[in-house]
């Protein structure tokens, strides 16, 4: 009896000495704020929970959405077994623990088990097929929880057997009502400036705000100010808040790299500074700016403007020579430079439908008047018989042929009508170069290729490298891996 009465007060005390964020943590479904394209009445995990019917889940979402509190109203509502382990600390070992004592909870009492692990991106691809046969088979059902983009972060065959919850960042007026809420139960009070200092700060992170709040309300508990209601003021909320730290995960890489190109290429210099200082603000290496910078010359400014490449590639030596944060000025010019540019990317499609031809067709002969006649017994093959020197002619250019017989037909290259290539657009039509369709670009079939840089730049970047199965997640909430599978 004496040790219950110890062991009760000092729970009592834990949760009397935890964190502001800890203390509010929810009791109930109807107590969580926001999610509710998740947890409103009639919503799928909603549901689920209060059937006590969970199969195996990954709920992907920005830190301090709910994760960790939607993982403990779980463990309140279901009549399972629950097991809690965090993949920061845990290894294989405790993982096949935990599975040898679910499947002797099964065996003995015929109950279930639902395993909770945090942070499973943490785990590496070895770690997660520990979990595979356990999930597989049921002896399992796992809920993984990670603020990483589970498509790159989650074993294919693992994500394939669990459905998909996306969180989303918490809204203004949630983080008011959370706010709310946690100056109500400690008996303090905000004013309307910090309040939406620290709304505004707390970038849709419930934990954040609230440990921002306490800190605040320590702050304003100053009796030297006869003031014992807590007052927060604006004074408090920017000392407890002195910078933002921006979220920059693997999610928000690719992200936001992809809104700096989309904004060049749709000719918006304001988004693309605003995405360039984003990026430079959360520590991205600039060289991979500078690298995306340099392909982006050449995808999709390109002949319309020649000189946009060799901007970008100075811009590039200069991030080696001079270093940031300087550097910072020579990206910013050529960003400008490459965002206000006339647009073609006729030179890029060129390449890939050439390659599409290369890959999918017979490799044709080189025609006999271009080949090699300088060695011995060259000419005796016939090789260069009939080749007309350009440089010879009075425009320096002669009708001839240079692809391979069955490839004559064929038109990579088509000029746009866009700045410096529409002179060039102009000089093929002159020579006949140019098909009567020449406003249509052939090969339309390959026009995905369109972010191939892109694709490409992510795969190098991605820790893992293993192809994945299931198909990309970003596009909805609530996902059934099954359907990538």
């Amino acid at each position: 009896m004496t040790d219950d009465l110890f062991s009760a007060a000092f729970v009592e005390r834990l949760q009397r000495e935890a964190p502001l964020a800890a203390r509010m943590r929810p009791r109930t479904l109807d107590d969580v704020v926001g999610q509710e394209h998740l947890l409103d009445r009639g919503r799928p995990l909603r549901r689920l929970i209060e059937a006590d019917r969970l199969s195996s889940v990954i709920l992907w979402g920005p830190p301090g959405t709910g994760k960790t509190t939607l993982a403990s109203l779980i463990a309140a509502a279901t009549s399972k077994r629950f097991v809690s382990q965090s993949a920061v600390t845990a290894g294989v070992k405790d993982v096949r623990e935990a599975v040898d004592a679910a499947r002797d909870e099964q065996r003995m009492n015929q109950r279930g088990t639902i395993f909770f692990l945090d942070e499973i991106h943490r785990f590496n691809r070895t770690q997660q097929d520990a979990l595979l046969p356990s999930v597989e088979d049921g002896t399992l059902v796992l809920i993984g929880a990670t603020t990483e983009n589970p498509s790159f972060s989650v074993n294919g065959p693992l994500l394939s057997r669990s459905t998909l919850f996306k969180l989303r960042a918490h809204t203004e007026a949630s983080l008011r009502t959370l706010m709310d809420r946690a100056l109500g139960r400690e008996g303090g009070s905000a004013d309307a400036d910090a309040v939406a200092h620290l709304v505004n700060m707390a970038d849709g992170d419930a934990r954040s705000l609230l440990t921002s709040l306490e800190v605040a309300m320590a702050l304003a508990d100053d009796p030297d100010r006869g003031d014992r209601r807590k007052m927060v003021t604006l004074i408090d909320a920017e000392a407890a808040v002195d910078a933002r730290v921006l979220r920059y995960g693997p999610d928000e890489h690719y992200d936001i790299i992809s809104a700096f190109i989309k904004s060049m290429r749709g000719s918006d210099p304001d988004a693309s500074l605003y995405w360039l200082a984003r990026m430079l603000t959360a520590g991205e290496d600039p060289r991979f700016i500078s690298r995306r910078l340099v392909i982006f010359a050449s995808e999709d400014v390109g002949m319309a403007d020649p000189l946009a490449l060799v901007v970008a590639e100075s811009a590039a030596r200069a991030v080696e020579f001079i270093g940031m944060p300087e550097a910072q000025l020579n990206l910013a010019q050529a960003t400008v430079h490459l965002a206000t540019a006339p647009k073609s990317n006729r030179s890029a499609l060129g390449i890939w439908n050439a390659m599409a031809d290369v890959k999918e067709r017979s490799a044709g002969a080189v025609p006999i008047h271009l080949r090699d006649a300088h060695y011995a017994g060259a000419k005796k093959l016939g090789h260069g018989k009939g080749y007309q020197y350009p440089h010879d002619a009075p425009d320096g250019w002669v009708p001839q042929q240079y692809l391979p017989d069955d490839l004559v037909d064929r038109h990579y290259y088509q000029p746009s009508q866009h700045g410096h290539e529409a002179r060039v657009t102009e000089r093929m039509r002159s020579r006949g170069q140019l098909p009567d369709h020449s406003d249509h670009v052939i090969l339309s079939e390959h026009a995905e290729h369109a972010e191939h840089a892109e694709r490409a730049e992510r795969a190098t970047q991605a820790e893992h490298s293993e192809p994945m199965t299931q198909q990309d997640h970003s596009e909805s909430d609530v996902s059934n891996g099954a359907d990538g599978a």
